[in-house]
């Protein structure tokens, strides 16, 4: 007797099967941090300094939720990151969507080796332009406020910049020919054609840049007092004890709630996002 193979579907379905099985692999290598962060938000102390490990808690502890968020002034801190998160996606969204035009639509000279210094200044580590940052800041006395963040989101960011540049350079000529024949100059080009065309970058964009200065910890704690401070300076500085040991599990549960935005930012804003990030290498 001679073995039979196996048919065109029953190959397709083994196929199916193991991709499928790497996904849910992979999708469960990523939500376990988080899936241990809500564990540890939900037990009590003894539990968490229990030898061996407590994998699941035994009294599942609600309440660690509401005493993190009455314990400091969670909604005034969050505000805070909210309005700087904000107005920064918002400005450093625009800002590198025009820079990222001129990149890709006008033919100044040397802009080939701007760009190239562009893309090379992203390897720059943010711990290197820390302190130079700050004494610029200190120089003009914005530290303590939100100026800072306006500056930076004014002055683009160049992987956005990048982002923008293959998205608008992939748009078809004929767009601008025609606009400059009717009359319209490039400040008009962008806003009136190119601008309205790219909502999947625009989406992506600020995305990121919400994502950025949402869990961003070192400017606001370099930069802003404890009033003015962020969410994530506050959960990783305030629930401590007196002998400033931290309180994991309120801090955990503080992170659970700190979490949360930007999941819905992404949730909301999840089909620009990829078809940003799909689109925008593409002509």
């Amino acid at each position: 007797m001679t073995a039979t193979l196996p048919g065109p579907r029953a190959r397709v379905h083994g196929r199916r099967v193991v991709l499928y099985t790497v996904l849910v692999v992979i999708t469960g290598l990523f939500l376990g941090p988080f899936g241990w962060l809500v564990l540890t938000a939900l037990k009590t102390p003894t539990e968490l300094a229990a030898s061996p490990v407590h994998w699941l808690p035994g009294h599942v502890q609600w309440h660690n939720f509401a005493d993190a968020y009455q314990l400091i002034d969670f909604l005034g801190y969050a505000r805070n990151s909210l309005i700087i998160a904000t107005v920064y996606a918002t400005l450093v969204t625009l800002s590198s969507a025009w820079v990222g035009f001129g990149f890709a639509r006008l033919t100044p000279p040397g802009k080939k080796a701007l760009f190239g210094v562009l893309l090379g200044s992203m390897m720059l580590p943010q711990m290197v332009t820390l302190l130079p940052t700050y004494l610029i800041f200190a120089k003009l006395g914005m530290v303590d406020t939100y100026w800072p963040w306006v500056l930076w989101g004014l002055a683009a960011t160049p992987y956005l910049v990048f982002l923008f540049r293959q998205f608008f350079a992939g748009l078809p000529r004929e767009l601008e020919e025609a606009a400059i024949v009717d009359g319209c100059g490039y400040a008009g080009i962008f806003w009136r054609i190119f601008l309205p065309q790219s909502w999947p970058v625009l989406a992506a964009s600020f995305v990121i840049a919400f994502t950025w200065t949402w869990g961003d910890y070192i400017a606001p704690q370099l930069l802003l007092s404890t009033d003015r401070t962020t969410l994530a300076v506050a959960v990783m500085t305030t629930y401590v004890t007196e002998a400033g040991q931290p309180v994991t599990h309120l801090q955990a549960a503080a992170s659970v709630m700190y979490v949360v935005p930007i999941l819905l930012v992404f949730l909301v804003a999840q089909r620009g996002f990829v078809a940003g990030m799909s689109t925008s290498g593409l002509k």
